[in-house]
């Protein structure tokens, strides 16, 4: 008889790793504090943000027999499309032959992934609020909508709950644990573009539009139903424009206007936007172990990460993928050494990814518009094409292979030691198409071996 498996959880990593216990024949329950959601309007319950579908997500999809059902649902983006201040636009491809991004809504996303857990058989249960966890048994006590109690004792648990997990909660009162987390300055508020008056995208479809602005910026990501899904982000206070500066419509309209003119002319719901949406914080956490007696956590349980690499989703996809290798390495019977075996191999790559996260916040809201960033960008997509292999830009690493993100971070830093020495080059700008792209290639090469 196969063990019973309850997952805390039911939001993206949650349902597919559900799908994947299923898919081994394994009993597994669902316990969500939220409504069913799928059973509410299309507005749903909880964030909306749109999540971008890269490499690792796929591969974990398609593993779990489901990348064709989801892919109807996604709309590629080949690159960046960056909105100076005067209204001008400008296309930074992300790779090389059409490689792509995929923009999918969260809550259809979330809404397809239960119901195929659903249909494998696994058992959903909402509305059941964690109040308690007991790590050393993994009884869980919840309190249910009627005021009454229910305690849940597993044989495996996971932890699949979020930035906020309870599990994670229990484990930091109950062991010897180490958690970091961090509230970034920065905050943000989902907005949206609508289709045109003529039914079609008002702006390009196919690309991940950035309006950069220094200290804050603007993003915007596409949706079949034509319309732009938007995240302001902005300091939340100590700067002429942030959060703690807007007090009203007017103040709204002045920083639009101001800012993101050409955006601007396309929200007429922006008011309304503005003052319905939540003002929301970004977090990054760290913690260890991630394991106690037959008890996990995974996702951003784990490992929260702010949204600027574009990874948070397709990390715990990834979780997902490795943890189900595992089991059919190690079969259902270990799952001490399963898990063991989990955080080990993974904790040096989340922690890679949380900071390349953190680090691609100045990238996108600043360098992207710098002129001399482009000029990097450009040597480095020319050192790509003429050294496929042995020169592949830190985003391609990330996000269009499985490279191990502890293995892409490493290289990244030898190729931004070395592209920093290019870049003093005062005549850069005139000379980059006239560079010795193989000595280059030999710095890269010497400093890897040092």
């Amino acid at each position: 008889m196969k063990e019973k498996i309850d997952l805390l959880g039911a939001g993206l990593i949650g349902s597919l790793l559900a799908i994947y216990l299923r898919k081994r024949g394994l009993d597994v329950s669902i316990y969500e504090k939220r409504k069913d959601w799928r059973k509410m309007d299309s507005s749903g319950e909880g964030r909306s943000i749109n999540m971008a579908l890269s490499f690792r997500g796929w591969k974990a999809l398609e593993k779990a027999g489901i990348r064709e059902k989801v892919l109807p649902y996604t709309q590629p983006m080949y690159g960046r499309r960056i909105h100076d201040e005067h209204g001008n636009t400008f296309f930074q491809p992300y790779g090389k032959d059409n490689q792509a991004i995929y923009s999918i809504s969260r809550n259809s996303f979330n809404k397809l992934l239960l119901d195929e857990a659903e249909a494998q058989g696994a058992r959903l249960h909402f509305e059941h609020k964690v109040e308690h966890v007991q790590v050393g048994n993994r009884e869980v006590r919840f309190s249910l909508p009627d005021g009454s109690a229910k305690t849940v004792r597993s044989e495996v648990l996971i932890g699949s709950d979020g930035a906020y997990s309870s599990l994670r909660n229990a484990f930091q009162s109950q062991l010897r644990f180490n958690f970091k987390q961090q509230y970034i300055s920065h905050g943000y508020k989902e907005l949206s573009i609508p289709p045109a008056p003529n039914g079609d995208f008002a702006m390009d479809p196919n690309a991940l539009h950035i309006w950069p602005r220094g200290k804050f910026m603007l993003i915007a990501l596409p949706n079949l139903d034509k319309s732009f899904t938007c995240t302001l982000f902005l300091p939340f206070e100590g700067y002429k424009v942030s959060f703690e500066n807007i007090h009203d419509d007017q103040d709204v309209d002045q920083v639009f206007k101001t800012h993101f003119n050409d955006a601007h002319a396309l929200m007429p719901n922006l008011l309304k936007d503005f003052r319905r949406n939540p003002t929301a914080a970004l977090i990054n956490t760290e913690c260890y172990p991630w394991t106690e007696n037959n008890a996990l956590l995974i996702g951003d349980a784990a490992h929260a990460m702010v949204p600027f690499y574009g990874q948070g989703m397709n990390c715990g996809f990834e979780d997902c993928y490795i943890l189900d290798g595992l089991v059919e390495k190690y079969g259902t019977f270990s799952w001490d050494l399963v898990f063991e075996k989990f955080q080990k191999g993974r904790k040096p790559d989340t922690d890679a990814i949380c900071q390349l996260a953190m680090d691609n916040f100045v990238e996108m809201s600043d360098n992207v518009a710098d002129p001399k960033f482009l000029i990097r960008k450009k040597i480095e997509a020319r050192l790509h094409e003429l050294f496929p292999k042995e020169w592949v830009p830190l985003y391609s690493m990330v996000t269009f292979s499985d490279m191990k993100y502890s293995e892409a971070y490493a290289i990244g830093k030898i190729q931004e030691k070395v592209m920093d020495q290019v870049m003093r080059d005062p005549l850069i700008t005139q000379n980059w198409d006239r560079l010795d792209y193989e000595d280059i290639l030999h710095q890269v090469e010497v400093a890897g071996a040092v």
